[in-house]
């Protein structure tokens, strides 16, 4: 099978690699000319026969619109677009829209895996009609993990980067449960070896988990992460996760904090904290720290 494959990251690249050690055929197309089998997206597009299958692996928002656009004017009516990047969902609606004004179908993916997904594979979310969803089937099964987990068609367009942003939602509070007792395992002074006692939850116990194992390896390199800054980033999904419950009424506290916290990680002086200690000093005179 053929397919076109539009940007050549740390994901994008081991994708290309993983599908082409299938016996697929891959032609993929970044603006870095090293990575890059061709040299514009209209000579990807001239290489593959119709109907055509072209997935895109780029940043969310305007650089995903801006391929689409130009895919928009190279392909024709019986080729499928697939957008594997991290696009909210209400734009997955609005490319399927577009697209298909010019009876160019369209898929969107959700796919996590990271780093590790060129040995391990893929899980992929799916969201799109069947027909076009079908067509991809033997590119998904390149892609996903081995045995019968790993892929789900999940719904009408945007369900996949609906699904992927639950999934990541899940992930920032997973990440802050351990991150915080793994502080207040470090604090105390009678455990002395916080790093084996992670490594003794990866097996037979209830919190076991991939990402404990990725917490185990970070121990391992830097046991008690003295060279890194505690400032953590989000990828945006979090907030999208978070919107959309409030959009639905749904509660998800342990979601919630766990974006507000990485919003703490990024001041070195908390406005909050100055409010909380001199209202602390107002009501009960507790001592409070100068700015320096």
């Amino acid at each position: 099978m053929q397919l076109g494959l539009i940007g050549l990251g740390k994901m994008g690249g081991n994708m290309r690699e993983r599908i082409r050690r299938a016996g697929h055929t891959v032609i993929g197309y970044d603006r870095n000319p090293d990575v890059s089998d061709v040299s514009s997206l209209a000579e990807m597009v001239a290489g593959l026969q119709a109907p055509r299958i072209v997935w895109v692996m780029v940043p969310a928002g305007a650089a995903t619109q801006s391929v689409v656009d130009e895919l928009g004017g190279l392909l024709e009516a019986g080729d499928t677009v697939v957008d594997g990047g991290n696009s909210r969902w209400t734009d997955d609606e609005k490319h399927a829209r577009e697209l298909g004004a010019k009876g160019i179908g369209f898929v969107d993916a959700g796919v996590s895996g990271g780093v590790w997904g060129l040995e391990n594979g893929y899980a992929l979310m799916v969201g799109g009609e069947k027909e076009h969803v079908d067509r991809l089937q033997p590119i998904f099964e390149a892609l996903k993990p081995e045995g019968p987990y790993g892929y789900v068609h999940a719904g009408k367009v945007g369900a996949g980067h609906f699904s992927k942003m639950v999934h990541n939602g899940i992930e920032y509070a997973m990440m802050q449960a351990y991150a915080e007792g793994w502080e207040l395992l470090e604090k105390v002074d009678s455990v002395t070896d916080v790093r084996e006692v992670f490594r003794s939850w990866q097996d037979g116990t209830v919190i076991r988990s991939w990402l404990l194992d990725l917490a185990v390896n970070a121990l391992d390199e830097d046991e008690h992460l003295e060279k890194l800054r505690g400032y953590a980033e989000d990828s945006g999904e979090g907030r999208w996760t978070v919107e959309a419950a409030i959009d639905n009424a749904v509660p998800l506290p342990a979601i919630t904090a766990s974006l507000f916290a990485r919003f703490a990680s990024r001041q070195e002086d908390s406005p909050q904290m100055k409010m909380i200690a001199a209202l602390r000093n107002q009501f009960g005179g507790h001592a409070v720290e100068s700015a320096q």
